[in-house]
């Protein structure tokens, strides 16, 4: 039988997962141009949003026991700046950031949910710290989706159900 915080890893992996998966589906509708796309100088870039999120991960995440999850060597500010970097490296600082988050959480034990660690020196319980983030990264997947709409409009493939469709899949659903 499962613990409960077993069952919580798993579910926590479960809701990383998807929002990565967002994210991918989004990327690959959109060109290497349409990553840098922002409608406005209020508006973050998808580019923008991969260096925020990969920088606040691989920040939050590595050595997560050991020291701050706001390492003294992450430039913030400058996640921020449009870099121009190209899709290869845009995706691999994305893929580098997501390994370093489930290289953690497939190391996680019950007992590590209730340590505690740091985040800009205030304490957290580990389990908070995670859950945390999940909110974190899942606003700013939702915004990464929401310009990748923006920006194909009638060329966009839905990573739902489609508009008009629920009753062709409710009708499918229930028939397996």
């Amino acid at each position: 039988m499962k613990t409960i915080g077993q069952v919580y890893i798993e579910n926590v992996k479960k809701l990383f997962n998807s929002q990565k998966e967002l994210a991918d589906k989004t990327f690959a509708q959109l060109t290497d141009n349409e990553l840098h796309f922002t409608p406005d100088e209020n508006t973050n870039s998808i580019a923008i949003q991969i260096q925020h999120i990969s920088g606040n991960m691989k920040s939050r995440f590595t050595d997560f026991f050991i020291s701050d999850g706001e390492k003294p060597n992450r430039n913030r500010d400058e996640e921020f700046q449009e870099r121009q970097l190209t899709r290869s490296e845009l995706l691999a600082t994305w893929e580098s950031s997501w390994t370093t988050l489930m290289n953690l959480l497939n190391t996680l034990k019950d007992e590590d949910l209730l340590k505690t660690v740091y985040i800009r020196s205030e304490p957290h319980s580990a389990l908070d710290a995670i859950n945390r983030q999940v909110n974190h990264y899942a606003y700013h997947v939702g915004q990464i989706v929401q310009l990748g709409k923006l920006i194909k409009k009638d060329k966009w493939s839905s990573l739902s159900i489609p508009l008009n469709q629920s009753q062709a899949f409710n009708d499918s659903f229930m028939k397996k």
